[in-house]
């Protein structure tokens, strides 16, 4: 990809929040961590969804997006997940960044201050012009839905 990076702003709400940080040079994704008072832990029992604080508020530049997704080790090793992955977070919001998970498992999971909750991507958007059409071009698969194009 070429061109400068695009400049992505983060205000700390709060004095214990964790600036969004990239863990390798080659990541796709900034991690997001939980940002709780002192002491204070979340616990997610099985099939409940939370929202998470990150104790941040951001600024995504103008043409992106910030996809809010999973972590891997959290999902494989403890079921957590997001309801809405990836979610998406749009360059006009400024409010508190919250991530809603899920605890998938059938064990209660602690979510602890500091914790790496999710992961963060900004990924460039394109706005459709939308044309309201009397008919649509045909293709070879037509309307043909879930599972139409095989099993496999």
């Amino acid at each position: 990809m070429s061109g400068a990076e695009p400049a992505f702003r983060v205000k700390k709400l709060s004095d214990r929040a964790t600036v969004p940080s990239y863990q390798t040079e080659g990541a796709a994704g900034m991690d997001l961590c939980a940002c709780l008072d002192t002491d204070q832990t979340m616990t997610l029992t099985p099939g409940q969804i939370a929202l998470v604080p990150t104790g941040l508020a951001v600024a995504i530049p103008r043409g992106f997006e910030g996809q809010v997704r999973a972590r891997s080790g959290l999902s494989t090793k403890h079921g957590i997940g997001l309801p809405n992955a990836p979610g998406t977070i749009d360059s006009d919001y400024r409010g508190e960044l919250r991530v809603a998970v899920i605890n998938f498992s059938r064990e209660a999971f602690v979510v602890t201050h500091g914790l790496r909750i999710a992961q963060l991507v900004i990924a460039p958007v394109a706005h459709a012009k939308i044309e309201v059409v009397a008919e649509l071009d045909d293709t070879a698969r037509g309307g043909g839905g879930f599972g139409s194009t095989g099993t496999h």
